[in-house]
């Protein structure tokens, strides 16, 4: 019998068989209208029905065969050892701004007290001051933030689990987020990377300590040979090099990096925003993209360096060059008309997530984007999301493939 690496991904479209997700916990529920803009949400999602949604969608991945595994559970797994345990609960509140013997020995006991499971989903949460029994004044900091309900804020972003870390053939980015927001939560993949029995001894390609940023919706691993990065909002030119400098090598195994200069705003705030794949010759396409896009292709060079080679062209002309495809279809999401375009985009219609070739999951509501992917024969299985969608991301946000059959 032939061992399975625990880390398996080789492109975006191999036969899906283990997933990463995170279940939408009470951390929608220390949403607050007065902090939407600092945590990265333009609305709040109803909790009760956004979690039905999204059992929705993994019993729909597991009726196709697809083994579930969600984060809190990994990370649970991973703290099995008491040291590990409190190093963990110390680098949390050190990332999350606590600072002071007392208010960090007062969270350390309130955290240590619970099962290491119910600890995990408290420190997602957040806390609220009204969680401390006899919580009271402290300090001057305590003074000054008086009017502030949280001790510590809530991770209402951890359902996208596509962006804290990336599995990139048999290894694993851990990225540096580019917002204190989203800070915290790369320190969750950190732990399972350095201490969950099955994933410890992975490969790391890239460290969150870094000082550039990098997010996993930038990264599609459009072959085994063939790595795509957006240099977008979120993810900075320096960080794609030093990624690159790992994967172009015997052990990261890949023979170019296509860093894709794309625009630097909330509409494209990812590169699965613009484009993704959906089988071996068709993607989706943000409506917008439709004119020349600057490139650079990073090579191994003979002298140890990179080798960057600045290209402009077409998406298709990209994708066919690249990927050594004779021919490329690209589907627009919301067909050929502006409004139902600008609609669907808001919901995410081109972020679709593939699992076998020709097979993907997409929204229910972006209706017209589907049908025009059912209309070029892709199999289009569909998930509610009048919740779900509200956090501004697409079911390809929503997961990080661990092992997709080879192609």
């Amino acid at each position: 019998m032939t061992h399975q690496p625990a880390i398996d991904v080789s492109s975006e479209i191999g036969t899906l068989r283990r997933v990463l997700l995170h279940r939408p916990g009470r951390e929608l529920e220390n949403l607050m209208p007065e902090y939407l803009e600092r945590l990265l949400f333009d609305d709040i999602p109803y909790l009760k029905i956004a979690q039905e949604e999204h059992d929705a969608f993994c019993d729909l991945l597991r009726r196709n065969g697809v083994e579930v595994v969600y984060l809190a559970d990994l990370v649970a797994e991973s703290l099995a050892e008491g040291e590990v345990k409190e190093q963990f609960v110390r680098d949390y509140l050190r990332e999350a701004g606590i600072f002071g013997e007392k208010r960090t020995g007062m969270l350390v006991e309130f955290f240590l007290a619970m099962s290491t499971r119910n600890m995990v989903e408290q420190m997602m949460a957040g806390v609220r001051k009204a969680d401390i029994p006899g919580y009271g004044r402290k300090n001057l900091t305590d003074f000054l933030g008086e009017d502030y309900p949280f001790l510590l804020d809530p991770i209402p972003n951890l359902y996208f689990t596509r962006d804290p870390f990336a599995t990139i053939g048999h290894g694993v980015s851990i990225h540096r987020m580019s917002t204190v927001t989203r800070g915290r939560e790369t320190l969750f993949g950190s732990y399972i990377f350095q201490h969950h029995p099955l994933y410890r001894d992975t490969p790391v390609f890239f460290q969150r300590h870094a000082n550039a940023s990098v997010e996993g919706g930038d990264i599609l691993v459009l072959s085994p040979q063939v790595l795509a990065v957006g240099i977008s909002q979120r993810t900075q030119p320096w960080a794609i090099e030093q990624l690159a400098k790992a994967l172009l090598t015997p052990e990261g195994g890949f023979a170019k990096v296509l860093a894709i200069d794309i625009p630097k705003h909330r509409a494209f705030m990812h590169l699965d925003t613009v484009f993704t794949m959906v089988d071996h010759h068709t993607f989706t396409m943000h409506p917008n993209i439709t004119g020349d896009l600057r490139l650079f292709v990073l090579e191994a060079g003979s002298d140890g360096h990179l080798s960057v080679t600045e290209e402009r062209g077409s998406l298709e002309h990209i994708l066919r060059e690249h990927l050594h495809l004779d021919h490329v279809t690209l589907l627009k999401c919301g067909g050929g008309s502006v409004i139902d375009a600008a609609r669907e985009q808001w919901n995410d219609g081109s972020n679709t997530f593939c699992i076998a070739p020709g097979k993907v999951v997409a929204y229910s509501r972006n209706y017209v984007t589907n049908r025009v992917m059912e209309e070029a024969g892709i199999e289009v299985l569909t998930i509610p999301s009048s919740e779900l969608s509200r956090g501004r991301g697409g079911p390809r946000c929503m997961t990080m493939p661990l092992v997709r059959d080879a192609l």
